[in-house]
């Protein structure tokens, strides 16, 4: 096994990390995760962390991992609300968008040059949004019956916390879905948008890179459906029972961050 995870990892130059579930969980860091970006920019390689969440932005979640005591620069904390708001640039350039978001959210589109309306959009967006209201629903499926696209940030169903799951963006959308007939088209984790933005970002090779989190059907299956090294840590969502069901395998597995210590 040792020989096996030092010739997986010993030319990975960067380590996209996956957040809750898998450095934190809620409000706690998991332990060794500190240890763990110590060794990396010991060993001259970077890291930076990747959330679906999109609930929140990178100066939010600077703020969070201080709170914990992780000091950490913005540049180093993407989310699936960056990755969309290039996609929508990218595809429908100068685009009027009614988001399904929370007022962070909305201040980070209108910040990246995304104009938000409430009536006659261009696309539909939906985020993780904990400030959800029954109006939003009605809105966002009134606008898709019409045929608007709809994009999600993410497909996550649920997200994790220190008591347990509350309902994710792909609930949401669920939701949505159930109502209009019309799937999203998803961005985040595992989407190739998002690896394309990453390596675009970190200006680097899919052979460069290794994702590690706790959620096979997304921090793995970014990796093991576009040809990049996954790690799986057993310290959120996916426990070994899951892992032996799912189609999707990790290339490595661990059971917590600090592990991978020794071989990096």
């Amino acid at each position: 096994m040792r020989e096996n995870v030092n010739e997986v990892l010993k030319d990975k130059k960067h380590f996209v990390l996956d957040m809750d579930g898998t450095f934190y969980l809620g409000n706690r860091l998991l332990e060794g995760s500190l240890e763990f970006l110590r060794h990396v920019e010991q060993k001259s390689k970077n890291y930076i962390f990747f959330t679906n969440n999109s609930s929140q932005n990178a100066v939010v979640y600077q703020s969070k991992l201080a709170k914990m005591g992780c000091n950490v620069e913005e540049w180093r904390i993407v989310t699936s609300g960056m990755v969309t708001v290039e996609y929508l640039k990218n595809s429908y350039g100068d685009c009027k968008v009614f988001l399904v978001g929370t007022p962070i959210l909305h201040e980070d589109f209108k910040k990246r040059g995304i104009k938000l309306v409430d009536d006659n959009p261009d696309v539909v967006v939906v985020g993780f949004d904990t400030t959800l209201t029954y109006d939003k629903l009605c809105r966002a499926c009134k606008f898709i019956r019409e045929g608007t696209p709809f994009i999600a940030t993410h497909l996550d169903l649920n997200c994790p916390t220190e008591d347990g799951f509350i309902p994710d963006c792909g609930a949401i959308c669920s939701f949505i879905t159930a109502s209009t007939g019309v799937q999203p088209k998803y961005l985040g984790k595992p989407s190739g948008e998002t690896l394309r933005y990453l390596l675009e970002y970190l200006s680097c090779s899919k052979e460069d890179l290794v994702f590690i989190g706790d959620r096979l059907y997304t921090d793995i299956a970014i990796g093991f459906y576009h040809g990049v090294t996954t790690v799986l840590v057993l310290t959120g969502e996916t426990k070994r029972d899951d892992l032996e069901k799912s189609d999707v395998k990790p290339d490595l597995v661990v059971e917590r961050l600090a592990d991978l210590i020794p071989f990096i």
